[in-house]
């Protein structure tokens, strides 16, 4: 007698599969309207962190860099080739206050700078401060001041603000996107964000500029398009910047954008030789640090020494 066939599995269509599947192709991505890092920049970039983390292995704070200190919170002036995490960890050996419950300190940065930024730093003393900066970050209520000595044809404005996006490249590079873009998606996950600074000329070439020797009116550059690099022989202009946002390289990739880069900063176009001299690392100082105090409420302004090459008369 002859067998039955077996019953064959038929596979039941999904009422979902046919439908098209969003995908982001290279061409969906929105397009950076920054340059790309030189090619010289890797190798620079190499050797400038190989020194710097010589040099912060061996690095120890004193009392010299102190700015301020309470039961609550340390603020130092970071020096410049030195890395945050360095700073932090030798913070335990200055501290001038005891904890109060008798226990070890729970130490957290508050800001961080880049390894070749100067300036303010802050360092809280327990996991509950920390985490009240962190709010005040966030919710933009802690204000910050920088100083930045560039090379560029001077700028036709003495005050500017400007507004973009900010994200990682399919490369990885932080860039400069158009504000239009912000919200969009990245390639690796991420969205482009929001960025805005506000800049001020101090002084070029060493002099400094008064009120009326430039335009007094302020202007706002929502960016859009790619920058165009003004024609002319270029100077060293020291500029005061004011992030409203807090974005990885901001005020760098807003001096590259507006055609000041910062002297020695070779990843976005600052030249490392300059009328002779060679740079080892970028010109930038985060000067002052404002803000209400965590724990009184009082208002707390927070200011680090110039350095040695912001010089004006």
């Amino acid at each position: 007698m002859p067998k039955p066939p077996l019953p064959s599995a038929v596979a039941m269509s999904d009422p979902h599969q046919n439908q098209s599947q969003p995908t982001l192709s290279i061409d969906n991505y929105p397009v950076p309207v920054s340059p790309p890092l030189p090619s010289i920049s890797k190798q620079i970039e190499l050797n400038r962190a190989m020194t710097a983390s010589s040099r912060s292995s061996l690095f120890s704070l004193s009392t010299n860099h102190i700015l301020y200190e309470d039961e609550w919170l340390i603020a130092v002036n970071k020096p410049q080739g030195i890395y945050c995490e360095n700073v932090l960890s030798s913070v335990p050996t200055l501290l001038n206050t005891k904890p109060s419950q008798g226990s070890e300190f729970e130490l957290h940065l508050a800001n961080r700078l880049d390894r070749d930024t100067s300036g303010v730093m802050v360092i809280t003393k327990s996991h509950k401060v920390a985490a009240k900066f962190v709010k005040a970050f966030t919710e933009h209520r802690v204000k910050k001041t920088y100083i930045a000595l560039c090379i560029g044809v001077p700028p036709k404005w003495k005050r500017v603000t400007v507004r973009s996006g900010h994200g990682r490249s399919r490369f990885g590079m932080w860039r400069v996107y158009a504000a239009s873009d912000v919200g969009r998606s990245l390639p690796g996950g991420s969205v482009v964000r929001d960025m805005e600074t506000s800049f001020e000329v101090v002084a070029i070439n060493g002099k400094l500029i008064l009120e009326d020797e430039g335009s007094s009116s302020s202007s706002v550059v929502v960016v859009e398009e790619k920058s165009v690099k003004e024609d002319g022989d270029e100077s060293e202009i020291v500029v005061r910047a004011y992030p409203k946002s807090g974005r990885t390289h901001q005020i760098r990739l807003h001096c590259q954008y507006l055609g000041i880069s910062i002297k020695g900063d070779v990843k976005y176009e600052g030249v490392c030789e300059w009328n002779g001299a060679t740079f080892d690392a970028h010109h930038l100082h985060a000067e002052t640090l404002s803000f209400e105090h965590p724990v009184t409420a009082a208002c707390v302004m927070l200011r680090a020494p110039l350095p040695p090459w912001c010089t004006v008369s």
